[in-house]
């Protein structure tokens, strides 16, 4: 079983780093991507993943 994390930062280059480095690892799944506070607590509960990556200080937080 994988653990499922949401990445959660307004900057698109940062997601997608993350998401590259964290994809290499066979247990760790990205299931979600939010760029913006409001995005990633939508995410979060309806995706309800295992970790949330998230840039605290990103718009509408």
């Amino acid at each position: 079983m994988s653990t499922r994390i949401v990445l959660a930062d307004d900057h698109g280059v940062v997601r997608k780093g993350l998401r590259f480095v964290l994809e290499q690892q066979p247990a760790m799944e990205v299931v979600g991507e939010a760029g913006d506070g409001r995005e990633a607590v939508r995410l979060a509960e309806e995706l309800k993943p295992d970790v949330i990556v998230m840039d605290i200080g990103m718009p509408n937080l």
